[in-house]
């Protein structure tokens, strides 16, 4: 338990700094820009991988973010694709 709490928080931490220096939607840079957002999903994948590793922990999220990257092309269209809600016992 406690490896997998080590494992969440470092890459919610990795993802929380990609999205301040590097994201064409969360970097303090683009949001200077005033440009409608470049993601096409709503949350966003940034924001869609620390909600589902928040909620149902990483290694099945972990999978699932990826094939949604690999979803994203430019010819898509935009959508809403939230995290599904956490199945409790």
């Amino acid at each position: 338990m406690k490896i997998n709490n080590i494992l969440k928080n470092t890459l919610i931490g990795l993802v929380k700094l990609y999205q301040k220096i590097l994201s064409p939607d969360h970097s303090f840079w683009a949001r200077g820009l005033n440009k409608p957002p470049y993601c096409k999903h709503i949350p966003s994948c940034s924001q869609y991988m620390i909600e589902s590793v928040e909620k149902k922990g990483v290694i099945l999220w972990l999978l699932k973010w990826i094939w949604r990257i690999f979803r994203c092309m430019p010819w898509s269209k935009w959508w809403y694709d939230p995290v599904e809600k956490s199945i409790e016992k």
